[in-house]
């Protein structure tokens, strides 16, 4: 076993978890700024600015369906090479490296060629309107070129990390987030290519994120290397990742679907601005829950080694550590956008009549984001175990379950005096039907309550049986 690898089962929790997390949740923040760096400079731009932000909105289902396939075989494949690793099988580990690049590859080309044959259909069956429609498709036209780079580098860099490379993972991001910063006013303003230019600007800092992932996987410093002979598929593995995959596959996936619900129900009640709104309203829901995949992703490469070599004690400490720093992280982000929601929707916009709606509304879809935490701490420690069924029902029960009826049931059960709480003259002024907008905002809150409140259940009952099917085994320190 390398010293690398060696830490994990060694090194005290805390600082092993916040070595590993510290990168991660920065790799994360930075991921953000793809998309939202590229919604800031085009809700800016002069005259088109809030209908192009609108209709880059509407691609965003598009957007987050890619990288859920990425974590479909990235995710998978990370947690199950990490518990190999830590039985001190790294061959067995590296076949299912080699198995998700392969895996991640034929995905890109379909998805490619799916989206550029059928984007019209799908951008209107989003919600874009006749206004919107063709900013959407500039956009989506080009990011889709990019797809085999965005899954190269979101479904391989999870290896990086849980080999303990977290610092390399950072960079992973860190190149491709600068580099887009960097371009992004250069193709949209100096080249004057507008929304066209903010994808062109995303592809290419994909790319290069891809070839230093690629780089890194094929070079000295790694444990674990894509070598040719693993590439060959072996279906009962891939269908064993694939199956741990489906968890976060569903998380992200669920998002596309979710986005589409939302913009072709509050287009049906609030208009263009009801949309743009709702663009905002995501990117920000992406500052809570993407930091708190970088702690989930720092400490997944602890768990499920630990979890492998049979360190019960450390799998619980891990766990615990996790779930205290994801309900801080998430109270203290829901205390700010209750606080000063103007602050976040001033990022996105400056026109008068979408900051009055995105500030309301933020505050009614992001009530109950203090408790995010929690739920997304256990679904995580499921993954990182391995048990594929129950983080799989709890990506189901929250999106699927829950949200999506909820969407649609609350505009019509709901009376106005209920919803009519949450008004204000200036918002109502503004929307064609107000009560039934914050009606189907209401439906984030209440789904996120309902979901953490089962989730927590299942875990306590669930958490204890699993750690039984291991033999418990002395830490470091009792040896």
């Amino acid at each position: 076993m390398s010293s690398k690898n060696a830490n994990l089962g060694t090194e005290p929790i805390g600082k092993l978890l916040f070595t590993m997390a510290a990168p991660a949740i920065a790799a994360q923040l930075i991921n953000v700024l793809y998309n939202i760096v590229d919604r800031m400079y085009i809700g800016h731009i002069d005259q088109i600015g809030p209908t192009a932000l609108t209709g880059v909105g509407v691609t965003m289902p598009i957007v987050t369906l890619i990288s859920a396939f990425s974590y479909f075989i990235g995710m998978g494949g990370a947690p199950q090479a990490a518990i190999h690793m830590g039985k001190g099988d790294n061959e067995k580990a590296e076949k299912i490296l080699g198995n998700c690049v392969t895996g991640v590859f034929c995905i890109s080309i379909l998805l490619t060629a799916i989206i550029l044959l059928f984007g019209e259909p799908i951008l209107l069956a989003l919600g874009a309107s006749e206004n919107t429609l063709p900013y959407a498709l500039d956009y989506i036209s080009i990011y889709a070129i990019g797809t085999i780079f965005v899954q190269m580098t979101l479904g391989l860099n999870p290896f990086i990390s849980s080999q303990g490379f977290a610092r390399i993972s950072m960079f992973t991001t860190l190149i491709g987030a600068i580099l887009n910063i960097v371009l992004d006013p250069v193709f949209i303003f100096v080249f004057g290519l507008d929304v066209r230019g903010a994808a062109i600007a995303t592809v290419l800092s994909q790319c290069v994120s891809a070839l230093w992932v690629l780089k890194f996987l094929t070079g000295k410093t790694t444990i674990l290397h894509i070598r040719k002979k693993n590439l060959r598929p072996d279906l009962p593995l891939l269908f064993s990742i694939m199956a741990l995959g489906i968890s976060p596959f569903v998380m992200q996936s669920t998002e596309s679907l979710i986005f589409i619900c939302f913009n072709t129900s509050l287009q049906k009640f609030g208009g263009d601005l009801a949309v743009g709104a709702m663009t905002i309203l995501s990117s920000c829901m992406q500052f809570a829950m993407l930091p708190i995949m970088g702690l989930t992703q720092g400490a997944q490469p602890i768990t499920s080694f630990n979890f492998g070599a049979g360190n019960v004690q450390r799998v619980k400490q891990s766990f615990r550590l996790l779930l205290a720093c994801c309900f801080v992280f998430t109270f203290c982000l829901w205390s700010a956008v209750m606080l000063v929601p103007q602050l976040f929707v001033g990022m996105f916009t400056a026109e008068a009549a979408l900051s009055t709606v995105g500030i309301w509304a933020l505050r009614i879809y992001m009530g109950t984001s203090c408790l995010f935490g929690i739920q997304t701490a256990c679904q995580q420690t499921f993954i990182a175990l391995g048990e594929a069924k129950s983080s799989v029902f709890l990506a189901v029960l929250r999106k699927i379950i829950l949200l999506i009826p909820l969407i649609y049931l609350l505009p019509v059960i709901l009376p106005d005096g209920v919803t009519g709480f949450f008004l204000n003259e200036s918002v109502s002024s503004l929307l064609p039907q107000p009560n039934q907008v914050a009606s189907v905002l209401l439906s984030e809150p209440i789904a996120d309550f309902l979901a953490v409140c089962v989730t927590s259940l299942l875990f306590v009952h669930k958490f204890p049986r699993i750690l039984e099917t291991i033999p418990a085994r002395p830490t470091a320190q009792e040896k």
